[in-house]
């Protein structure tokens, strides 16, 4: 081997360490926690979830009793017999509560004081066995133009018996429709977007329910009384 080579070997072997103070990186530092202080941090943690597991357990009950409610459109059902009970002590007479078994869902009963249009009415909203909707509009207190915006304004088309009665019928033809009756002191109004055979049936049902009631006393509405 000559000089040239002994050179490049000599050249290509990592420079030697000297005493430790050169270019060699020092070692991370690791902080040290002393035993007790770790005991006591460790003794938070699980008194943290200790308190967690209590609370879960504490309303774990209150949620079992309280379920979610089935699906966006869930509404807890409505009492009518109920809520009319009240409202008659206001109404000036028994308001119409129609029987129609289970094929006729009610979303709504409530006792309308009138004050945007000067008559008092009892109304319940129905969900018909085809989904479409029929509202009933009943009051001791009508006049011809009330009764015109009730039924929406629509044309009269003729009569249609349910119940033994005849009812005023208004449609537009479009789907939309009311039918109106006089009867026993009170007026009673359907107004929605259902099949006449559906109003047909839901107004059997009205005529049934007030035959049931006494005879209400018309009271004049506020504004005739006015004039």
């Amino acid at each position: 081997m000559n000089e040239t080579q002994d050179k490049s070997v000599a050249g290509s072997e990592p420079p030697v360490a000297g005493n430790g103070q050169g270019n060699t990186p020092e070692a991370p530092y690791k902080p040290v926690i002393a035993a007790k202080a770790a005991k006591r941090a460790n003794a938070s943690v699980i008194g943290m979830i200790i308190a967690l597991l209590l609370c879960v357990l504490a309303f774990l009950p209150v949620v079992l009793m309280n379920p979610a409610p089935r699906g966006d459109n869930f509404r807890p059902p409505v009492d009518v017999a109920v809520i009319a009970h009240d409202a008659a002590d206001v109404a000036g007479f028994t308001p119409v509560t129609p029987n129609t078994g289970d094929t006729f869902k009610p979303n709504y009963a409530r006792w309308d004081s009138g004050s945007g249009t000067g008559v008092p009415t009892w109304e319940i909203g129905f969900v018909t066995p085809k989904t479409a909707f029929i509202g009933l509009t009943q009051t001791n207190q009508a006049n011809p133009t009330w009764v015109l915006q009730q039924a929406g304004n629509l044309p009269v088309t003729g009569t249609r018996n349910a119940g033994g009665q005849d009812w005023v019928l208004r449609d537009s033809g479009k789907g939309t429709r009311s039918m109106v009756l006089d009867y026993r002191g009170t007026t009673l109004i359907l107004n929605g977007t259902a099949s006449l055979d559906e109003f047909a049936t839901l107004a059997a049902a009205v005529v049934k329910s007030a035959d049931q009631a006494p005879i209400a006393s018309p009271r004049p509405s506020p504004t005739a009384s006015a004039k």
